[in-house]
This record gives structure tokens, C-alpha cells and sequence, in this order.
């Protein structure tokens, strides 16, 4: 899948996005099941807000890690294809 910059990514309905102290880290919860995310995924989710488009996820993440950008924009774009192929996100 390729994206384009301006599609808006947003979480699907049926999945909820939350911080779980008891496991100190931010999880994916659905109805089967839940998924435990890392650090980079969770940055990315935290932008995918039905608001922001790529581009504008892809440029507030540069900011925020700074001095690797073509690997943000790498990374954030593997992200939300693997997350936008696996129902995650809607566009």
C-alpha cells in the first residue's frame, strides 16, 4: 500500500488506544485480543488522530527526533502501511 501525504490516518472504531500502567506501556486493545506496542509505534498512534494528515505526522515526528529524519520519514510510513494493512487505521 502506498500512502499519500495527505491522507488523514485515524484509528479504527473497533480498537482502542490506551496507556497501561500495570504494563508500563501503551497498548492496542480490540475485541480478540490486545497488542502491545513499542515506543516508535505508540509516537506514530499518538498522531493519528483523523486531524493530522502523513505529512504532517511524518513532520512533527522530525521535530520531535531530530537528526534522523529520512529514517522517521522511513519508519512512519512502514508504520502506518503495516498498521493501515492490518485494520488498524483508517484513512
Amino acid at each position: 500500500m502506498s500512502l499519500s501525504d495527505h491522507a488523514i490516518p485515524r484509528l479504527a472504531p473497533h480498537y482502542v488506544f490506551r496507556w497501561e500502567e500495570s504494563q508500563a506501556a501503551w497498548l492496542l486493545l480490540y475485541p480478540e485480543g490486545l497488542v502491545k506496542l513499542n515506543g516508535s509505534a505508540s509516537e506514530i498512534l499518538q498522531r493519528c488522530d483523523g486531524q493530522r494528515d502523513v505529512a504532517a505526522i511524518v513532520a512533527d515526528l522530525r521535530l520531535a527526533f531530530p537528526g534522523t529524519p529520512d529514517e522517521v520519514q522511513r519508519g512512519t510510513l512502514a508504520f502506518l502501511d503495516v498498521a493501515c494493512g492490518k485494520g488498524w487505521l483508517r484513512l
